[in-house]
């Protein structure tokens, strides 16, 4: 098949793969396209004996690996009866070889594998890394995904149609209201001529206001009768703000700002979301247009 009508997903067997694996089979059979799960192995790195052990049937390495990946197939058929998998096992880092198969697929599916503990975050190295250089959508999904919760994206002025894109797609795929969030940002320290600071918000509120109505009549046009809400909360920290708005949230959509490195960053606020949601989190990437390309048109 096609690999523009493959959803990618990668399964290690830890216990942050299994929600990945799910959605990725429930998100095939909703787009009716196919799904890819792959297991990475990093034992040849450190052994060259991958055979089975003598006189111990089901034995070794190699087969190890690959009742990971038939666990996974069995993950999918739990959640999707019937659905088409196609599975591939590889040796070596994961996020090479799924960063290589990203690339011209519909979307790319993986779990989290973080501490949890230190500082809230709950990412793990392989997810963050390929947020960061794959080259489709990426899907980092977690457990607290609120089924039949809204589909919420951030809407900034700097290049909200992708992901707004994505997330009309999700809303419509699931029946689920669509959350529209542009985040005011309140100065922490008061402004200190009262005049000025009254007519610059009479100038950006009819700004936001338009980028809101923008951002409907868009969503709207792709998909005539999708349940849209906006919302424009004020806040100290745009992350934040979007989070505060997705407690109910079936995933968050964000965009991919990314500077100053090539194909390294994703922008701070997609960073923070990833670091924080407690939902599922679509990053809207753009395919590379070549090598060496900067991320700083995202």
């Amino acid at each position: 098949m096609d690999t523009a009508e493959e959803i990618i997903v990668g399964y290690d067997g830890s216990a942050g793969a299994v929600p990945a694996v799910r959605w990725a089979a429930r998100q095939a059979a909703q787009r009716n396209c196919g799904l890819h799960v792959v297991h990475s192995t990093l034992w040849p790195a450190i052994t060259h004996d991958l055979g089975p052990v003598p006189g111990i049937e089901g034995s070794g390495l190699r087969r190890a690996a690959e009742d990971i990946l038939a666990e996974g197939v069995a993950q999918v058929l739990d959640a999707v009866p019937g659905l088409a998998v196609k599975t591939t096992l590889f040796y070596g880092w994961p996020a090479e070889h799924l960063r290589t198969l990203s690339s011209g697929a519909a979307l790319l599916v993986v779990g989290t594998r973080g501490a949890g503990g230190f500082m809230g975050l709950l990412i793990g190295s392989v997810s963050l890394e390929l947020a960061a250089t794959a080259d489709c959508p990426v899907a980092v999904i977690r457990g607290g995904e609120h089924l039949g919760g809204p589909v919420v994206v951030g809407v900034d002025f700097d290049d909200w149609e992708l992901p707004l894109r994505h997330a009309c797609d999700l809303a419509a795929l699931s029946g689920t209201p669509l959350r529209l969030v542009h985040v005011r940002k309140k100065h922490r320290i008061p402004r200190p001529i009262p005049d000025a600071a009254t007519s610059a918000q009479d100038h950006v509120e009819p700004r936001i206001q338009a980028l809101l109505d923008s951002a409907v009549q868009s969503a709207h046009q792709t998909i005539p009768d999708l349940d849209v809400q906006k919302r424009s909360p004020v806040g100290t920290s745009i992350p934040g703000s979007i989070l505060a708005e997705a407690q109910d949230a079936s995933i968050i959509v964000v965009g991919t700002k990314g500077r100053g490195l090539v194909r390294g960053t994703i922008g701070s606020t997609a960073h923070a979301v990833l670091h924080h949601a407690a939902c599922p989190v679509l990053l809207a990437r753009r395919p590379s247009q070549g090598p060496g390309e900067s991320d700083s048109s995202r």
